[in-house]
C-alpha cells in the first residue's frame, strides 16, 4: 500500500481494531483509541488548519488513524517519497501542542504498543519515564506483523528521536 491509496488501514493496524486499549484505573495504560479507517482529505486538513492556526497548510503529509483521550491525534507521517505507508514515521500531534515522531515505521508503533506504551505516552516526558508494561494481545500482533523488528519501547522512541530531530521544529515553521 502507498501513500496515495485509499483510507483503508494496513492489515497490522486493521488488526489492532479487535484489541482494547486500556488506560487503566491509575493511568497506566495506552490512552489510545483506534479509528476504523484513515480521516478523511477533508478531516485531515480541517484538522491540521486548526491545530496550526494556519489556514494555507493541508493535512496531506498525513494519514490519521487514532486519538487519544484529550483529542491529540496519531498519524503516519508521509515524509519518505514512494515508501509504502507500512515504512512512514508514525506521529504524534497533541492537543496541549506536544508533539513528536514516535516511531519510524509501523513495524516499530507495533513494538511500542506492545511495550504498553500509545503515542501520548511517547511524547509525554513523564510517561516515557516510566517502565514498560507488556501487553500480551499488542505484543501477539506485533509479532504476527513485524517478528524481525522486536524491540523494546525505549529503543523505538529513542530511534525516532534520533532520525526525526527536526520535526517540531519543522510542524512549528507551519503554525500561523
Amino acid at each position: 500500500m502507498t501513500p496515495t491509496d485509499d483510507r483503508r488501514l494496513p492489515p497490522p493496524l486493521q488488526a489492532l481494531t479487535g484489541v482494547e486499549f486500556a488506560y487503566g484505573t491509575g493511568g497506566d495504560g495506552i490512552e489510545f483509541e483506534l479509528y476504523p479507517a484513515f480521516l478523511s482529505t477533508e478531516e485531515t486538513t480541517a484538522w491540521f488548519r486548526a491545530w496550526t492556526g494556519n489556514r494555507e497548510v493541508t493535512g496531506d503529509a498525513f494519514r490519521v488513524f487514532g486519538q487519544d483521550g484529550t483529542g491529540g491525534l496519531t498519524a503516519a507521517w508521509l515524509v519518505r517519497p514512494a515508501a509504502p505507508l507500512t515504512a512512514q514515521p508514525i506521529v504524534h500531534l497533541g492537543s496541549e501542542g506536544e508533539m513528536g515522531v514516535v516511531a519510524r515505521d509501523l513495524s516499530a508503533f507495533l513494538w511500542l504498543l506492545a511495550d504498553g506504551f500509545g503515542p501520548y505516552e511517547a511524547v509525554d516526558p513523564r510517561e516515557r519515564a516510566r517502565p514498560a508494561r507488556r501487553v500480551p494481545e499488542l505484543a501477539a500482533v506485533a509479532a504476527r506483523f513485524a517478528p524481525e523488528g522486536r524491540q523494546s519501547a525505549k529503543a523505538v522512541m529513542d530511534e525516532a528521536a534520533r532520525e526525526f530531530p527536526g520535526f517540531e521544529d519543522e510542524i512549528l515553521r507551519l503554525c500561523a
